[in-house]
């Protein structure tokens, strides 16, 4: 599947988005903060391709402008995400490299995914998540209209050490209310 927004093409993660993915993920500003290490070569980055990012769901956000893969996007469903999610409901999760942080890309992205995930895989809820200290994520959140909802207890991150997950969620009936208000 291939979504298109004003700016971007989110697209399946391709071997030859190698070289661009490790360009951004080694760079140790991106994964730490989201729970998962720097890549540390292509060779690393091809491999994370071919398992991590084939998931279903999951995106190169790629400038249409370039044609150049710079974040990845994805939407998790069951137990694929840390959210506390029901059958129904969806998480979505994100990043982008740091010379597009601040552009809005990410949050275009996101809304992107909020209309897939609410008007075509019927998603009664969409969680978000973000690890203490990731202001730039809340912040990406916020903008996409996400509500606080819980935080959760300190627990082991991806990387091995302790830390707090804060968790936002959009209900259906909030992404309607949106909508209706954007339409008006």
């Amino acid at each position: 599947m291939v979504i298109e927004t004003e700016r971007l093409i989110l697209r399946p993660w391709e071997e030859a988005d190698a070289a661009a993915l490790y360009r951004y993920a080694s760079d140790p500003r991106i994964g730490p903060i989201a729970g998962w290490p720097p890549h540390t070569s292509e060779e690393n980055s091809l491999e994370i391709i071919r398992t991590v990012l084939s998931a279903p769901e999951t995106y190169a956000v790629v400038l249409r402008e370039t044609g150049e893969s710079v974040g990845s996007v994805g939407i998790m469903r069951g137990t694929a995400g840390s959210a506390p999610m029901a059958e129904d409901e969806a998480e979505i999760g994100y990043w982008i490299g740091v010379p597009y942080w601040g552009r809005g890309l990410i949050p275009e992205a996101v809304r992107a995914l909020l209309r897939r995930s609410f008007e075509e895989l019927h998603c009664a809820a969409v969680w978000c998540g973000y690890y203490d200290g990731n202001v730039k994520s809340r912040r990406v959140q916020e903008k996409c209209g996400f509500l606080d909802h819980h935080t959760g207890e300190p627990a082991p991150s991806p990387l091995g050490d302790v830390r707090i997950e804060h968790f936002t969620r959009m209900t259906r009936a909030r992404w309607d209310a949106l909508q209706n208000a954007q339409d008006s």
